[in-house]
C-alpha cells in the first residue's frame, strides 16, 4: 500500500528539518513494508513570495487530497509588513481541514534530564500528552472591542467537548490508561458543561481512569510533579497555556512535535519550534522535533504504529548515545544528528529482517 504525504517545508529552518523528517519516514516505511509518496507545495512566507498569499488554492487542494500533511515551520520578520502574515496560512488550513484536536506530547528523554529546568527527581519519567480543543472557546467566540470596554465570549457545545474527549480517551488506551480533564468548573459554566460531558463519555472507556483538575492546580502540578500525568484533556485557552508551560519540562523545544487532527481527512503534523530565521541555512538546526512529528504522522495520520515506534526508538536511542545539536550543548549539525537517527532506523530494520 502507498500513502500520500504532502510536505509544506515553509520558512526559515523549515526546509532543513522537513528533509530530515522525510528521510526518516521513508526509512521507517521501508522497514515496515509499505511505501510513502511525497509531494511538496509552497506555504507560509514562501507562498507569499511565490503566489502572494500564505495558503494558495493549489496548496490547499493538494492538502485535501493527501493522507497526511507535514509542516516544517512558518513565519519570519521578512513578512512582518506583508498584507497577509504567514501565520494566517496556518489558521486557514486548520479551518479548511476541520482540525479541532491538537496533540502535544512532552517527554523527558533518557540522558537529557539535566537539560530540564526542573530537578531530576521531578522530571524523571515524565511523559505527558496534552490534548487541546483547537476550534472553540474564547478564541473563536463573539467579540466586541471599544476604547473603554471589550468582550470575548467563551462558548462550547456538548458535541464539541465529546469529540475532543474521545480523542483523549483513545490516546490514553494506547498509553498508560489515564486521562486528567482540566477545567475551571468552580467558576465557568462552559467548564461545568465540559466536566459533565467528559464524565459521560468516560463511560464508553472503562479501561481508562479519569480524574479532574482545576486549571490553576494543573499548572502547578505540571512543574512540581509532571510524571503524575498521562493524558491531559482541556479546552482551547487552557491548552494553549499548559502546552507551552509543559514544553520547558523536556529541556528543549527543538525535540517536541505536534499533531492537529479532525474527524476525518488528513491531519497536520509539525514541530513546535518556530522558523528560526537567524540560523536558517547554517545546518545547525535541531531536527528532533521534526523527527518526533514524523513519528506522530505515522501513528495518527497513517495508522502505522509500527513505523512510529521505530522512529521514536531511533530518536531516543540516538539521544541516549550522545547525539547533541548546539541547543543541547553539543556540536552535531542537522545532518549529523539526522544520520545518528537514520543509522539506528536502518540498523533495526536489518535486524528485524534477519
Amino acid at each position: 500500500m502507498t500513502h500520500s504525504v504532502l510536505l509544506l517545508p515553509g520558512d526559515g529552518i523549515g526546509p532543513e528539518v522537513t528533509e530530515v523528517a522525510r528521510t526518516c519516514m521513508e526509512a521507517a516505511a521501508a522497514a515496515e513494508g509499505f511505501a510513502v509518496r511525497f509531494d511538496e507545495a509552497p506555504f507560509g512566507g514562501a507562498a507569499i513570495d511565490e503566489a502572494g498569499t500564505p495558503l494558495p488554492d493549489a496548496t490547499l487542494e493538494k492538502a485535501k487530497a493527501s493522507d497526511a500533511i507535514f509542516l516544517g515551520a512558518v513565519g519570519g520578520p521578512k513578512w512582518d509588513d506583508a498584507p497577509e502574515r504567514p501565520e494566517k496560512g496556518l489558521l486557514g488550513i486548520r479551518k479548511a481541514l476541520g482540525l479541532f484536536a491538537n496533540l502535544r506530547p512532552v517527554k523527558v528523554f533518557d540522558g537529557l534530564e539535566d537539560f530540564s529546568p526542573l530537578k531530576l527527581e521531578r522530571v524523571k519519567g515524565a511523559d505527558v500528552l496534552i490534548v487541546r480543543e483547537l476550534t472553540g472557546g474564547l478564541y473563536f467566540g463573539e467579540k466586541r472591542e471599544g476604547d473603554d470596554e471589550a468582550f470575548d465570549g467563551c462558548a462550547y457545545s456538548a458535541e464539541e467537548v465529546e469529540r475532543i474527549a474521545r480523542i483523549a480517551f483513545k490516546a490514553a488506551q494506547a498509553r498508560s490508561g489515564r486521562v486528567t480533564s482540566v477545567d475551571k468548573a468552580n467558576v465557568l459554566a462552559t467548564s461545568r458543561l465540559w466536566r459533565r460531558t467528559v464524565e459521560r463519555v468516560s463511560g464508553d472507556y472503562p479501561d481508562v481512569v479519569l480524574d479532574h483538575m482545576y486549571v490553576d492546580a494543573a499548572a502547578m502540578a505540571l512543574v512540581t510533579h509532571p510524571a503524575r500525568f498521562d493524558v491531559i484533556l482541556t479546552e482551547n485557552l487552557f491548552g494553549d497555556i499548559l502546552s507551552d508551560e509543559a514544553a520547558v519540562i523536556a529541556g528543549s523545544i527543538g525535540l517536541l512535535g505536534s499533531a492537529s487532527l479532525g474527524a476525518s481527512g488528513p491531519g497536520l503534523f509539525e514541530p513546535i519550534h518556530g522558523s528560526a530565521p537567524d540560523i536558517a541555512g547554517r545546518g545547525i538546526a535541531n531536527p528532533g522535533g521534526a523527527i518526533a512529528s514524523a513519528a506522530m504522522l505515522m501513528r495518527h495520520g497513517l495508522d502505522r504504529p509500527g513505523a512510529a515506534d521505530r522512529i521514536e526508538a531511533a530518536l531516543a536511542g540516538a539521544l541516549k548515545a550522545g547525539a547533541r545539536t548546539a541547543d543541547l550543548g553539543g556540536e552535531d549539525g542537522t545532518q549529523a544528528f539526522a544520520e545518528a537517527v537514520l543509522t539506528r532506523l536502518k540498523s533495526e530494520a536489518r535486524r528485524g529482517a534477519a
